[in-house]
């Protein structure tokens, strides 16, 4: 899987409005009501990384938890962890946070 140019990932972000590129990586910040509501929905998004088998990075603070997506491997963002965001993105809509 190739890196995305700066171009390509401007692009593709666009069409993901909550998430944003920084860092060499897509993230999005969510807000749960009570702190097992990110428990889990960390849980819910470990199973669909595992399905996808790509793995974002989770950094919970409470009831803030933010995802952040890279390839590694690749050294940057590829068209995985943009389809990894929108599967996130619908599972979020899905639980209603």
């Amino acid at each position: 899987m190739e890196k995305l140019s700066a171009e390509e990932i401007a692009r593709k972000t666009a069409e993901l409005p909550r998430w944003h590129y920084e860092q060499n990586a897509l993230n999005r910040s969510l807000r749960f009501r009570e702190f097992m509501g990110a428990i889990d929905f960390i849980n819910r998004v470990a199973q669909l990384a595992e399905a996808l088998d790509h793995h974002p990075d989770l950094h919970l603070s409470y009831t803030r938890l933010t995802l952040v997506c890279s390839t590694h491997s690749a050294g940057g963002v590829t068209d995985k962890d943009f389809a990894l965001a929108r599967e996130i993105d619908r599972l979020f809509e899905a639980v209603g946070g």
